[in-house]
């Protein structure tokens, strides 16, 4: 009891050190809970926006039919590797399209200025790599 009381104190005190940057509160760790209000998402998500990274590859894509979260006017950095030519789709307000070349470190940027659903797909694969849901 003792234990727990000590690593709950230590939990409280780290806590009560930080201050609030607006970014995504870190995953619960062992014996604590995850706050029902936070959507549990991937550690895609950093302070300077979000990041996708996608490998294409024989014909395969990762990820595909991932859910992100983002925000209205946050950079969503999307760092892709090809082995083929294609076309990046991202279906929001405003809309952007991004040629794909067959090589690596391939970086795509954009903000989304209306929330909602946004689908990431790639053209020629016909495959959606990810659906972020942007909030204010």
């Amino acid at each position: 009891m003792l234990a727990v009381l000590a690593v709950t104190g230590l939990i409280t005190v780290a806590c009560a050190d930080d201050t609030d940057t607006g970014g995504p509160a870190a995953p619960p760790g062992p014996g604590t809970t995850a706050d029902a209000t936070q959507p549990v998402t991937t550690d895609a998500h950093r302070s300077d926006g979000l990041v996708i990274d996608v490998t294409i590859e024989d014909g395969s894509v990762t990820p595909t039919n991932e859910r992100f979260q983002g925000r209205v006017g946050e950079p969503i950095t999307i760092r892709v590797t090809s082995d083929t030519d294609d076309e990046l789709h991202v279906h929001s307000i405003p809309e952007h399209t991004f040629a794909v070349a067959p090589r690596a470190d391939q970086t795509f940027e954009f903000t989304v200025e209306v929330p909602g659903q946004v689908e990431i797909e790639l053209h020629d694969l016909h495959r959606t790599i990810a659906t972020v849901h942007v909030r204010q």
